[in-house]
């Protein structure tokens, strides 16, 4: 049986970019934004200097060393065993970050092979059986069924299947393929 396909974002479903963003954006700025003063902003009204904010999202090594979220490769190494794992990220908005992102998976993720690692504009081209994302924008024109991934500016929205953790994303997918099998 050919194994269902799963698109994954990485920032803020992979890799914690809240934190490193908030910290380099506060240092910058001198601004003492946290997670909590935040949470239900749009990343507009939550990084209001935009210049500043494509600063830092330029800066050399700002995604390679973006820490991992919890349960991430644990969740990604089980999710292996009954889907097709594709990593989808819209890296050449910010083309420093291509190779930073290739490092950092690598680190990471040695078990993604290059071949389902996808580094592209929109996501709108993305053809899987289902989408993880934290970006209503990409889940919107998701072709599967899209699943977001909670982040700080998406804890307003209630139009998608929602997940707070990969423990919640492993227990959505792995109960959606039993449903399947029925």
């Amino acid at each position: 049986m050919k194994k269902k396909t799963i698109a994954i974002d990485m920032d803020g479903v992979l890799a914690d970019i809240e934190a490193q963003l908030i910290k380099q954006y506060n240092e910058e700025s001198g601004t003492s934004l946290s997670k909590e003063s935040i949470q239900g902003l749009s990343e507009e009204e939550a990084f209001s200097d935009r210049v500043l904010l494509r600063k830092v999202l330029n800066a050399d090594n700002f995604f390679r060393n973006l820490p991992v979220l919890p349960d991430a490769v644990e969740s990604l190494r089980r999710l292996q065993e009954n889907f097709e794992i594709f990593i989808v990220s819209a890296a050449t908005e910010f083309p420093v970050s291509l190779a930073e992102k290739v490092a950092w998976l690598a680190e990471y993720f040695p078990f993604i092979t290059w071949e389902n690692i996808i580094l592209c504009g929109s996501k709108r081209i993305i053809n899987t059986d289902y989408m993880i994302d934290d970006h209503r924008k990409n889940l919107d024109h998701c072709m599967g069924k899209p699943i977001m991934f909670t982040a700080f500016h998406n804890v307003n929205l209630t139009h998608h299947v929602r997940v707070n953790n990969w423990k919640e994303a492993v227990e959505v997918l792995e109960k959606d393929i039993v449903s399947n099998l029925n």
